[in-house]
C-alpha cells in the first residue's frame, strides 16, 4: 500500500513539474510562435510613487497615445487618448482615494504596457 501511495505521489509530482515551462507556444494561423520574443521592450516610468498627492507623471523611451487607470477591482478611474503621441504627461486625479491601481499605457502599434502604483492620503 506505501509502494502505490509513493508511486502516485512521484506520478503526480512528475507531471506537475513537466506541465511548467518558461515560455508557452501558441498556434496560429498555421505557424508556432513563442510568445516571450513578443515581449516589447520600452520603459516606462511613473513617478512619485507612492503617490502622495492628487498627480503623478508618465515617462516613456516611446511615444504612447492612451492612459488608462482602473482601480484593483477594475473598475476605470481615467481614460486619455492624445491626438499628438506623448513621451511624458502629468496625470492629475480628483480626490484620489488611497490604493492600489493599475496604470495602461498604449502605444501607437497596439501594443500596451501595465504598470502598478500606490496612492497614499497625504498627511
Amino acid at each position: 500500500m506505501k509502494r502505490i501511495l509513493l508511486l502516485f505521489i512521484f506520478v503526480l509530482l512528475t507531471a506537475g513539474l513537466s506541465a511548467q515551462k518558461d515560455t508557452v507556444n501558441v498556434f496560429s494561423g498555421g505557424n508556432l510562435r513563442n510568445i516571450s520574443s513578443k515581449a516589447p521592450t520600452v520603459t516606462v516610468n511613473i513617478f512619485p510613487v507612492p503617490v502622495r498627492e492628487n498627480y503623478f507623471n508618465i515617462r516613456s523611451d516611446r511615444e504612447f497615445v492612451t492612459i488608462k487607470i482602473t482601480n484593483i477591482i477594475g473598475q476605470d478611474i481615467l481614460r486619455e487618448k492624445y491626438n499628438e503621441p506623448q513621451t511624458l504627461v502629468k496625470i492629475t486625479l480628483d480626490a484620489p482615494k488611497r490604493g492600489m491601481y493599475l496604470v495602461t499605457v498604449g502605444f501607437r502599434d497596439g501594443t500596451r504596457i501595465v504598470k502598478k502604483i500606490m496612492i497614499e492620503q497625504t498627511e
